[in-house]
């Protein structure tokens, strides 16, 4: 044999035991995981294998909880009715202000169609251009899944977007039918813009023609077919938000509905106080006062009941 030959034959099984010794994707039972994570690996970068990784306990969010969010949550019902009976249906970008229940609406989705085989899963910005791969990943599970991008933005210089917008109206997810994707984000069209942007936007005969830059940031947004509009509650709205989210928290803790009624106008008043010091009125203002509230009450009644004396 050649030394040439010997030399590739000990490169070739130098790479085979070093391709052994490197981490594998992990293979999920879909019948037993709702929810995973399209994730790279730890180690090196040259090492690192992009794969699934379940998640831990999924969110109890129910869509009955999501109050004043009512338009929204029934297009978004029926385009995953639509894609979990087969027919056509529309990638989503669900955008607004924050602590709106944008997320929360999506994992609440998960919970009640899960049993009719509806599974997400969960995506970085900066994994994006593994999109091609992850849905070829899935493409034959006997599921339908939500590819879930959570707070998607991008900045001035950043190309990823491209990757993205090449893979909604591209072949990746027209080619597959069980997968469909999601996503939130505080911009509706998904990129930063600048009045310079605006510099040869110009008008003839009456019509407007916009600059390339322009058109290159509202392309993106465009490749969704349905978008979902999200804003902060007014007052009235947000004491409701309040009310519902002290009720549930108050009865699972075992503070009376009586005492909730007794003291509402100080929960009421501290509210609209905790919303001003977050500076939004949103169903997360509402959740997180909730917490804060009826934890202090109960471990005041705790503390001034006889057993304590």
């Amino acid at each position: 044999m050649s030394k040439s030959a010997l030399n590739s034959s000990g490169s070739t099984a130098l790479i085979d035991r070093l391709l052994h010794l490197l981490p594998s994707a992990e293979k999920l039972d879909w019948s037993q995981t709702m929810a995973a994570r399209w994730a790279q690996g730890a180690g090196p970068a040259l090492f690192r294998v992009a794969g699934l990784k379940a998640m831990g306990e999924a969110s109890d969010a129910q869509l009955d909880d999501l109050l004043h969010i009512d338009t929204q949550k029934a297009q978004l019902e029926q385009n995953t009715q639509q894609f979990l009976a087969g027919l056509p249906a529309n990638n989503v970008l669900l955008w607004g202000s924050r602590g709106t229940g944008k997320s929360t609406l999506v994992q609440a989705l998960l919970n009640k169609y899960g049993v009719q085989g509806l599974r997400l899963v969960e995506i970085g910005r900066e994994d994006l251009a593994d999109l091609p791969l992850l849905v070829e990943t899935l493409r034959d599970a006997p599921y339908r899944f939500m590819v879930f991008c959570d707070d998607l933005s991008f900045e001035q210089n950043d190309a990823s977007y491209k990757a993205l917008k090449s893979a909604l109206e591209g072949s990746v997810f027209s080619q597959s039918a069980n997968v469909l994707f999601y996503a939130t984000s505080n911009r509706r069209h998904l990129l930063p813009e600048y009045h310079s942007d605006n510099a040869t936007t110009a008008v003839g005969d009456a019509e407007l023609h916009h600059g390339e830059a322009v058109e290159e940031k509202i392309s993106l947004s465009d490749r969704f077919g349905l978008w979902l509009s999200f804003y902060p509650f007014r007052q009235d709205t947000y004491l409701e938000v309040v009310a519902h989210c002290v009720a549930e928290l108050a009865h699972a803790n075992g503070l009376s509905a009586e005492m909730v009624e007794q003291l509402t106008e100080q929960w009421q008043q501290e509210s609209l106080q905790f919303a001003l010091a977050r500076g939004a009125r949103n169903g997360r203002a509402a959740r997180y006062f909730a917490k804060a509230w009826v934890g202090r009450v109960c471990l005041e009644q705790r503390d001034a009941s006889p057993s304590k004396n």
